[in-house]
Formats: C-alpha cells, sequence, structure tokens
C-alpha cells in the first residue's frame, strides 16, 4: 500500500494532510524517517506517526446490490465507479471480486483483501455463480441440454464449461456457471440465437444476495460468510 493511503486509513487523516505530515518528516519507517507519500509499505514494517506506532488497516470485505449504470471499476468517464456507493474512507482500497457489466444487477463482492479475491475468481477453484436472466424470445426447453453440454462462444475456439439452465418461465431462467468468460451469459444465449434482457446476479460460491440489500445498498460481510467464501 502507498505510505500515504496506509497512513490515512491508519489515522482518518484526509489524504492531503497524511501526504503534508510525511513531507514534514513526522513519518518513520523501520525507524528510519521516509518523506516519500508515494513510498510502499507492507505489513511486516513498523510504521510510526510523531513517534507513534501505527496499526496495519484491517481487510474489508462488502456485499453490494448493484444497480444499473455502475461499473465494476475504481475510474469511468462515463457510469459511476462502484465503490463510490460506499461513503466510506477505505472505499478507494476496495476492488471487485468477480466484475458486472453497466447494464447488469445484483451481488458484487468487494474487497481490500487480494488473496481472498483470487480464491473466488481463479477458474482452478471453479466457485460456481447463479443468475437469473429475462431474454427476448421465448425459452427453448432443449436450451437445458445445450447449456449443459457446454456451448461454443462467437471467437473461442472453446466450448464453455457444462453450465445449469433451469427454466423460470417462457422468458425467464436460472443460469449456474463455474467459469466467468466475458459476458458468458450473454454470449451462451447469443450463440442459441436469444438475446438477454436483464441479468442479475443472485449468488457467488455459497453467499446468495441479502434481500435486504435495495439497489446500491451494502454491507459488510460478516467472519462465517468471509470464510465460507475462502473455503469454497
Amino acid at each position: 500500500m502507498r505510505l500515504d493511503r496506509f497512513l490515512s486509513h491508519s489515522t482518518g487523516l484526509p489524504r492531503s494532510r497524511a501526504k503534508a505530515a510525511i513531507i514534514s518528516r513526522r513519518v518513520r519507517i523501520d525507524g528510519e524517517v521516509v518523506r516519500d507519500p508515494a513510498a510502499t509499505v507492507a505489513p511486516s514494517q513498523i510504521i510510526q506517526l510523531d513517534d507513534e506506532q501505527l496499526a496495519w488497516p484491517r481487510p474489508y470485505y462488502v456485499m453490494l446490490n448493484k444497480p444499473t449504470g455502475v461499473v465494476c471499476s475504481t475510474a469511468d468517464p462515463v457510469n459511476t465507479p462502484i465503490n463510490h456507493l460506499i461513503r466510506e474512507p477505505w472505499a478507494d482500497e476496495l476492488h471487485a471480486a468477480g466484475r458486472l457489466d453497466a447494464d447488469s444487477t445484483g451481488l458484487v463482492l468487494l474487497t481490500s483483501d487480494g488473496a481472498w479475491s483470487h480464491r473466488i475468481t481463479s477458474p482452478r477453484h471453479h466457485c460456481d455463480k447463479s443468475y437469473v436472466v429475462t431474454v427476448e424470445d421465448t425459452l427453448d426447453p432443449a436450451l437445458v441440454q445445450q447449456f449443459a453440454n457446454g456451448i461454443v462462444l462467437n471467437d473461442e475456439p472453446t466450448p464453455t464449461l457444462p453450465a445449469q439452465l433451469e427454466i423460470l418461465g417462457s422468458h425467464e431462467a436460472r443460469v449456474i456457471l463455474r467459469e466467468g468468460r466475458y459476458h458468458q451469459v450473454r454470449r451462451m444465449f447469443a450463440a442459441c440465437g436469444n438475446h438477454v434482457v436483464t441479468w442479475q446476479r443472485e449468488r457467488i460460491g455459497p453467499l446468495s444476495l441479502d434481500a435486504t440489500l435495495e439497489p446500491g445498498d451494502w454491507r459488510e460481510l460478516t467472519t462465517e460468510e468471509v470464510e465460507a467464501l475462502r473455503n469454497a
């Protein structure tokens, strides 16, 4: 983590005042004065402000119900970055553990713990994800077997991993994936001649979207939820 970010999160100082403190020779790393706000610091180091040792910021784990028009990135010239919905000083340290595009909605997990998010998103671990979609044309029951067999997407040589399709209505279905290719749900239906109208993620691994969260709302995960996903 950058030193100025660490100092801001550890003390509650605004970033500008944290930088000023560093430049003013008030900060030491392992006993040595450091004047570069962009210096990188690690949890193994002893960091002091005015001779007082500072605690390393705890990791954050957040569940958010993403609305449309919000992107799972920290900067975007058109849409709202997802961590702007979290009005906390530590929000700029968060990244999405599995993205949704701007038009999609539902469960997004955000964290400052890179190893935890890698565990969720790594293709090696096959952490399954569940989506509810509505489509433009009537759903053909034959799609259930097509999804189970895997579907060859446009411009990709290998088929998708077997996916579970549950038809909920004439134009609504639940899709459970074990991988996360770019716009995969939309592209799977497109390859079968249908068009996805809406797309909501309802579950990642063992964790379902909290029904009490309105679009744009968020909450921190419990310790039990964090560990359940770590071990999924």
